[in-house]
C-alpha cells in the first residue's frame, strides 16, 4: 500500500516536480486523470451516493475537478458542475477534461447552490495570490452554515498553500476534506491552514519518490527554495550497548532556579530520567538544597554557592548535556550562571527564562553556544531573541529556519506546529501534539526529553525532532486533562510504541 514520504514541500516544489514528471514522459494530463479519480475514490469512501455539486475554476485545480465529478457520476452520484472564472483561458489538460465531462453544467451563482449533499471546491489552488471572488467567499460561508460538507481538492480555495493563511481580503472558511497529492504543503501542517483543512487525505497520482531527491539537481537562486522539511511522523530509537553501564548512557545536568521555583527543573529533571540518561543531576543554589533533596530519589541534586562553582561539577569527560531555562529566573547572577554551564561546552537545551535573560543581546548567548545546542522558545520567547524574524517571514518554517542559522544551534518554536531547524537549513515539522499538553510545565518536560537525548549522543536538530514528537506521544497517552507531572511517568510506553 502506498504511503507518502515525510517531506513538506512548497506550491514551487510540487511545480517543479510536475515539470520533472512531465519532461520523464508522464503528461501532466495523466496526472490530472489520477489526481480527479482519486480525489472521487476519496468522497466515495465517506460519502454514499448522493447528490454532488462540483465548482471548477479555470486553472489545472479545476481540470481535476471535472475528472473527479467523472469519475463520481460513474460511482452512482448525482452529480452537477458549476463554472467559475474565466476558462478561455485554461490549459490545454484543464479544457481537455472539460470536454470530456458531458454531465449537467451551469455558470456558479452563489443564490442557487444548495441542491447538493457534498460539494467539490475545485475553484482555485494552493497558488492563488489573490482574494477570493466576494459571490464565492459567500458560498463557503453558507455551506458552513448549512453545514453541508466541502472537499478541497489540494486546499480549501482562499488559502495559499505556503503561508497556511487565507489570502488578505478573503474570509476564512473550513473543508470537511482536503485531498492532496504526492506529498503535504506547508498549509497541511502549519496553523491556521491544518485546522482550515480538516481531514487531509494525502493520495498517490504516480510521481515516484525519486522525484523529491531530484529537486536537488534543480538551478534555482534560493537553495532554501528546494529544500523540503519533514513532518516528524516517527522517531527512531536509541539504541543501548547491552554491555552499557548508567555513565555510558550519558550524565544529564539540570540547572535550577532559587528555592521557590524548583519545580520546573524537578519536571525537567524526572523527563530525563525517563528518557534514558544514565544520570541526572540538578544544580541548584544551596538554599535550594533542601526543597530538591526532599522531591527527589533518583535523581541526584548538587549546590553551588557561586555562578563559577558550576564549571566544575561539569569537568568530568564522560558524556553529559545541560539543561537550563525552566524555572531559573530572569536577573544578573542566571544569565552569570548560563555562561558559566556554557563554558564547558557541552550540549545544551536552552528554555523559557535561559532565553529571556538575553533579550537585546542575543549574540552574546549565541557565541556562547556549543554545537549541538538546542533553543526552545514559545513565540514571546522567539520574539525576544529573533525580534522581527516571525513578522516578516512568510510561514513559520522560513522563520525558524532564520533563527537557526542566526543562532548556529537548533531551533524549536514550540506551538501546536511545532516546527525545528537546524543550522544548515534542514526543518522538521511535528504534528503529533494534542491540544491537552498546552499546560504548565509541559514545556519543562519537553526540554528534559531533549536534553536526556543529546546526552546520549543524539546531535541537536535529531534530539530536538525525537523530544518533540515523544512529548506529543505522551500527551495523546494522557489524554484530556494532564498535567505535566503526568507526562515522565508516560514516557517509557511512549519510547516502546
Amino acid at each position: 500500500m502506498w504511503h507518502p514520504g515525510p517531506e513538506i514541500l512548497t506550491v514551487a516544489q510540487h511545480a517543479v516536480i510536475d515539470r520533472l514528471v512531465a519532461l520523464s514522459g508522464t503528461p501532466v494530463a495523466t496526472l490530472m486523470e489520477n489526481a480527479g479519480r482519486q480525489v472521487a475514490n476519496q468522497v466515495a469512501l465517506r460519502w454514499p451516493p448522493c447528490r454532488a455539486l462540483v465548482v471548477c475554476g479555470p486553472g489545472n485545480n479545476g481540470g481535476d475537478g471535472y475528472v473527479t465529478a467523472r469519475h463520481l457520476e460513474a460511482r452512482g452520484f448525482a452529480v452537477e458542475l458549476a463554472t467559475i472564472g474565466d476558462h478561455s483561458r485554461a490549459s490545454p489538460e484543464a479544457s481537455r477534461m472539460a470536454a470530456l465531462w458531458k454531465g449537467p453544467t451551469r455558470v456558479f451563482s452563489a443564490d442557487d447552490n444548495m441542491r447538493a449533499d457534498v460539494v467539490i471546491d475545485a475553484a482555485f489552488g494552493a497558488g492563488l495570490s489573490r482574494a477570493l471572488p466576494p459571490e464565492l467567499s459567500r458560498f463557503f460561508s453558507i455551506l458552513e452554515a448549512d453545514d453541508i460538507p466541502v472537499v478541497a481538492i489540494d486546499v480549501p480555495s482562499g488559502m495559499h498553500g505556503d503561508t497556511a493563511g487565507f489570502v488578505e481580503g478573503t474570509k476564512p472558511w473550513s473543508a470537511k476534506l482536503s485531498v492532496t497529492f504526492f506529498r503535504k504543503k506547508p498549509a497541511h501542517v502549519l496553523m491556521p491552514g491544518r485546522l482550515h483543512c480538516g481531514e487531509i487525505a494525502c493520495v498517490d497520482i504516480g510521481i515516484g519518490d525519486g522525484m523529491v531527491r531530484a529537486l536537488s539537481a534543480q538551478p534555482l537562486e534560493n537553495a532554501d527554495a528546494l529544500q523540503p522539511c519533514n513532518e516528524t511522523l516517527s522517531v527512531p530509537g536509541l539504541s543501548v550497548d547491552p554491555r552499557a553501564h548508567k555513565h555510558a548512557r550519558g550524565h544529564c545536568f539540570v540547572l535550577s532556579g532559587p528555592a521557590t521555583s524548583t519545580g520546573a527543573a524537578r519536571l525537567a529533571a524526572h523527563a530525563a530520567l525517563r528518557t534514558g540518561a544514565g544520570l541526572v543531576t540538578v544544580l541548584g543554589p544551596t538554599e535550594a538544597l533542601p526543597v530538591l533533596a526532599a522531591q527527589l530519589t533518583a535523581v541526584m541534586v548538587r549546590g553551588y554557592a557561586q555562578p563559577n562553582d558550576l564549571r566544575q561539577a561539569l569537568s568530568d569527560p564522560r558524556p553529559a548535556a545541560v539543561i537550563a531555562g525552566p524555572g531559573l529566573g530572569v536577573t544578573a547572577a542566571a544569565r552569570q550562571a548560563i555562561a558559566h554551564l556554557l563554558s564547558a561546552r557541552r550540549p545544551a537545551v536552552l528554555d523559557a527564562d535561559a532565553l529571556t535573560v538575553f533579550e537585546g543581546d542575543p549574540a552574546e548567548l549565541f557565541a556562547q553556544l556549543a554545537p549541538d545546542g538546542v533553543l526552545t522558545p514559545h513565540v514571546g520567547e522567539f520574539n525576544r531573541l529573533f525580534p522581527g524574524v516571525l513578522s516578516r517571514a512568510s510561514n513559520r518554517i522560513e522563520a525558524v529556519r532564520e533563527a537557526a542559522r542566526k543562532a548556529a544551534a537548533t531551533v524549536l518554536l514550540k506551538g501546536p506546529d511545532t516546527v525545528i531547524a537546524a543550522p544548515d537549513g534542514r526543518v522538521a515539522i511535528n504534528t503529533n501534539a494534542p491540544p491537552w499538553l498546552a499546560t504548565a510545565g509541559s514545556g519543562d518536560v519537553l526540554a528534559g526529553i531533549i536534553g536526556a537525548r543529546l546526552a546520549q549522543g543524539e546531535p541537536g536538530f535529531e534530539a530536538a525532532r525525537s523530544g518533540a514528537f515523544l512529548h506529543g506521544k505522551c500527551g495523546s497517552l494522557a489524554g484530556p486533562g494532564l498535567i505535566a507531572e503526568d507526562l515522565p511517568a508516560l514516557l517509557p510506553r511512549a519510547l516502546s510504541a
